[in-house]
């Protein structure tokens, strides 16, 4: 094999550095998103708030690719949008909505810790990547001091909420891989654009058929909540992500996910008045500690 040529090696640091960057900005974006469904199901059914925001997310998608008219994807695209639209669009957002009902956002964060754990691991049986070893190790070791904590915060009393997040990591997961798999052909913004609207038929008209009798009684803290997950979670944060991930690599960009829980603890202590705990943010620290070993073996 021809070794790279220096600007072809600058051009792969320039990509992995706009890679950390957008992957960042995703995800402190994202970082809000618990918090804000949170005092948004205070108000709203999980169902109907899940329906809603990716309604809404959806119709501003439509918009975005009828604006910069967009080529329609492939045909052998078409299956790998349907996964994310069911991994992204419908199956995380309504798991931690159902989730939140019977934990706080604040001991839900910390389960974020494990999803580049989960993104690395479809990102190798979708997206073809290959971490070294070590990667694995420390990967390993961050995740299972997310379940450590959750074992240590009484797991018995809340198994619901802490098993709709652990299936909800899951879903995300993979859905982050496929998404990034396709966004290396598509782009970003166009990727999750085109899996909100695959499913808008169904979210839309479930979402006014479930919608409540009245609206009068909601609050406006949970109608901030829903544009928050509407607007930045379901489509602004996804833009920067798909990005990030398909510049600097699933596995590599992934792990800024560990990050992640730092952020989200620091909303919902100073915006919605949660307890963060002290053993939430050793928690966090040491989960985040993880990231900089594993990055460097992720390729």
């Amino acid at each position: 094999m021809t070794p790279p040529t220096a600007m072809e090696e600058l051009r792969m640091v320039e990509d992995r550095t706009s890679g950390l960057v957008n992957g960042l900005l995703g995800v402190i974006i994202f970082a809000g998103s618990l918090p804000a469904t949170r005092v948004a199901v205070a108000d709203f059914d999980p169902v109907f708030l899940t329906l809603a925001r990716a309604a809404i997310a959806g119709l501003l998608g439509l918009a975005l690719l009828l604006l910069f008219r967009e080529k329609r994807p492939s045909r052998s695209d078409i299956l790998p949008l349907v996964v994310v639209s069911l991994c992204v669009v419908i199956g995380f957002p309504l798991l931690t909505a159902l989730a939140l009902r019977h934990v706080t956002a604040a001991h839900s964060i910390v389960f974020i810790g494990l999803l580049p754990l989960a993104t690395a691991l479809f990102g190798v049986l979708r997206g073809g990547e290959r971490p070294r070893p070590a990667f694995w190790l420390l990967s390993g070791l961050g995740s299972a001091l997310v379940v450590g904590f959750a074992l240590s915060q009484g797991f018995a009393a809340a198994p619901t909420g802490d098993l709709l997040m652990l299936a909800a990591i899951v879903v995300c997961g993979w859905g982050y891989a496929e998404g990034a798999t396709l966004s290396r052909r598509l782009g970003g913004w166009q990727v999750i654009s085109w899996a909100l609207l695959l499913a808008l038929p169904v979210t839309a008209s479930a979402a006014l058929a479930l919608r409540p009798a009245s609206m009068a009684a909601t609050s406006t803290p949970a109608w901030l909540g829903l544009a928050y997950v509407s607007l930045f979670s379901m489509l602004i944060g996804f833009v920067f992500w798909y990005r990030g991930l398909a510049q600097g690599g699933i596995a590599a960009v992934g792990q800024l996910q560990l990050l992640q829980p730092f952020f989200g603890l620091a909303l919902a202590g100073l915006l919605i008045g949660e307890t963060v705990t002290w053993p939430m943010l050793m928690a966090c620290a040491a989960v985040a500690a993880c990231v900089a070993g594993a990055r460097r073996f992720a390729r």
